[in-house]
């Protein structure tokens, strides 16, 4: 059985993936102030390079949540994109 509250303070309560966390919302917010994304509109918001830190706007993109997440991770999780 999985320990959830132990996976939490492992890794999600970690100061780097609140860091990423952080800079994915902030860009999610981006996007919806700009009027491009809407709440509930079923899309993510993607970052072409992989690194959820990098929001610079030629490496942010909006696509359905199934083809974001449907990509092929390499050993360094990058993401292969081959829409990008």
């Amino acid at each position: 059985m999985r320990n959830y509250k132990k996976e939490y303070q492992n890794y999600q309560s970690s100061p780097i993936q609140k860091k990423k966390r952080a800079s994915r919302n902030a860009a999610r917010a981006k996007f919806i102030r700009t009027g491009m994304a809407k709440k509930g509109d079923g899309k993510d918001v993607v970052h072409r390079n992989g690194n959820p830190l990098d929001n610079t706007p030629r490496n942010l993109g909006l696509q359905t949540a199934s083809r974001n997440r449907s990509f092929a991770r390499t050993q360094n999780a990058r993401k292969r994109n081959p829409y990008a």
